[in-house]
């Protein structure tokens, strides 16, 4: 690709993502507050935005560091936690085709936000779709790191409370999905996936219902996925 195709890639992408530069601005200056009231410096909120990069779990690291050394139990939280991240990686599976050395940095930077705007977003045929969702991915981790680093410079200045700072992002998927609903042509999917959750939501508790729920919901779509195609051909 050529310089100007890159830029109008990167200009094309940038107005997807600025609903995510709100939300992980304030989510990374959270983060690195929380980290330097736990006594860390400035250098481990930075590092470890860059290099997990999984939102909750860098939370939670924080606190692994502090307690005795067990991998494995942080082994499997971890897996607990980001368990969601193996649905979307089964659903990307066509959409990282062909995309070359950018597969990578694709799967290392999927996090939830960068998976509901590269899943859904239908680029048109002047837009490669593989460097449109590596930047999507980028700016994306570009937003968190910076907030951290913020956030973890300047913690001993902020002086407003941050409690109750991660609504931000549930706010944030509720317009997505808004959006997506009213982008549908049938709302099937979405009635699964909001009927999955409720159900597990109360037979599984708040802490619980997750993977449960994506694990109805794959299996669904799965028995009904030609269905749903033949619907949306008929539909257009």
């Amino acid at each position: 690709m050529s310089l100007n195709e890159h830029l109008s890639t990167l200009k094309y992408a940038f107005p997807k993502t600025l609903p995510i530069l709100a939300g992980f601005t304030f989510l990374g200056i959270a983060y690195g507050v929380y980290m330097h009231s736990l006594g860390f410096p400035p250098i481990y909120a930075i590092l470890m935005s860059v290099l997990i990069f999984a939102g909750s779990m860098e939370f939670v690291a924080g606190s692994l560091l502090l307690g005795a050394f067990n991998p494995f139990s942080a082994f499997l939280l971890t897996l607990m936690i980001n368990a969601r991240h193996l649905f979307y990686g089964i659903s990307m599976l066509d959409k990282f085709k062909g995309t070359g050395k950018k597969k990578m940095y694709l799967i290392y930077g999927m996090c939830d936000e960068s998976f509901v705007i590269n899943n859904t977003t239908r680029t048109p045929s002047d837009i490669n779709s593989g460097w449109f969702m590596f930047y999507v991915t980028l700016l994306n981790q570009i937003y968190w790191v910076s907030g951290a680093t913020v956030g973890s410079l300047f913690s001993s200045l902020i002086t407003f409370n941050t409690d109750g700072l991660e609504f931000v992002m549930t706010a944030l998927f509720v317009v997505i999905f808004l959006d997506q609903w009213m982008k549908e042509r049938n709302h099937i999917s979405s009635l699964i996936g909001i009927a999955a959750s409720v159900l597990c939501l109360i037979l599984f508790g708040t802490e619980n219902f997750i993977i449960p729920a994506m694990l109805i919901i794959l299996i669904f779509l799965s028995l009904i996925k030609k269905f749903i195609t033949k619907n949306e051909v008929i539909s257009s």
